[in-house]
């Protein structure tokens, strides 16, 4: 018995080529006349490696926030720790147990005083561990939040709508005392976000444009200056 498989040259083109073949129609028969098949090859790249990052968000941080949100973290770190959430971040681990993923990193100011950050698994809300932080600024922080009626998770969620929020952290050194919110939008990529501590209106965050503004400047002195 006799059969024609037309396949293995057009195979070899795909891999001489780089490209990935991933069907192809064959016509097999024997000399009875046989009958048609299909006959689909698959050829990887040249390392046989496939490439992931094709499939992958731009930004991974604002994809893994999706399934947790800034609230649901601090929600979840509170009930670790009681206490006063202070700032929530969804971060890039590199080192420790968790391996190289993102975690939500939760700081909770204790009623004793003392601080602890929490971290959070992004996918399933699970607090995976805390330690003891030293910080130096508690009396600024509580003296900031004094009277005030919009915490850490509530400015999250007022800001939510504008993208996906990746952060959330008191100023409470800045002229003007408020939560400081980052989100990251499709398109837009990454904008910073007022909220305030008493009323929970947003406003659009135009502090770093103005610092790159600065840093213009000093340059511009600087080249006149070499003049």
């Amino acid at each position: 018995m006799k059969r024609n498989v037309v396949i293995a040259a057009l195979t070899a083109a795909a891999l001489i080529g780089g490209g990935t073949a991933t069907a192809l129609a064959t016509t097999t028969g024997d000399d009875d006349g046989g009958t048609a098949r299909q006959t689909d090859v698959r050829v990887s790249d040249d390392d046989g490696v496939r490439d992931d990052s094709a499939d992958r968000d731009d930004d991974g941080r604002a994809r893994a926030a999706d399934d947790v949100t800034a609230a649901d973290a601090i929600a979840a770190a509170l009930r670790a720790t009681p206490g006063t959430a202070v700032s929530a971040e969804l971060d890039d681990e590199d080192d420790g147990d968790d391996g190289d993923r993102a975690v939500w990193e939760a700081d909770v100011l204790t009623g004793g005083g003392t601080w602890q950050s929490v971290r959070i698994d992004p996918g399933t809300g699970e607090v995976l561990g805390s330690h003891t932080e030293d910080e130096d600024d508690t009396a600024e922080v509580r003296a900031a939040l004094k009277g005030t009626s919009v915490d850490a998770a509530e400015a999250a969620r007022a800001v939510a709508g504008k993208g996906t929020v990746t952060a959330v952290e008191l100023d409470e050194d800045g002229r003007t005392k408020g939560w400081e919110v980052e989100t990251h939008t499709p398109g837009k990529g990454e904008q910073d976000w007022r909220v305030d501590l008493r009323t929970g209106k947003v406003t659009l965050d135009h502090s770093h444009d103005s610092d790159d503004s600065d840093d213009d400047s000093d340059a511009d002195d600087s080249d006149a200056d070499d003049d």
